[in-house]
């Protein structure tokens, strides 16, 4: 069982309703949770834009894993670019 360490601490709702969660957690984006009126849970989380879910699915990070393989033995090369050109718009694959 992993121990977590829980901390509190004070801190001051400004005049324009933010309180500052410090300089670690700058650009970071959290969720807030209202459990009950006067009792929030804020939590650090990553959020994935919709157009960009379908990148996370188990076959398309495969694929993008083989591809990236792929990529990383096979040197960029100009040679076949008038071939793929051709093919892609006559929409050939």
């Amino acid at each position: 069982m992993v121990a977590t360490v829980q901390t509190s601490s004070v801190k001051v709702v400004g005049a324009n309703g933010q309180i500052s969660l410090g300089k670690q957690y700058a650009g970071r984006q959290v969720l807030v949770e209202e459990r009950e009126p006067g009792v929030w849970m804020v939590r650090t989380a990553t959020v994935i834009p919709d157009n960009e879910r379908w990148l996370h699915q188990p076959k398309a990070a495969a694929d993008l894993q083989a591809a990236m393989k792929w990529s990383s033995k096979h040197e960029a090369s100009d040679a076949e670019q008038d071939d793929t050109l051709s093919r892609l718009s006559h929409g050939d694959q």
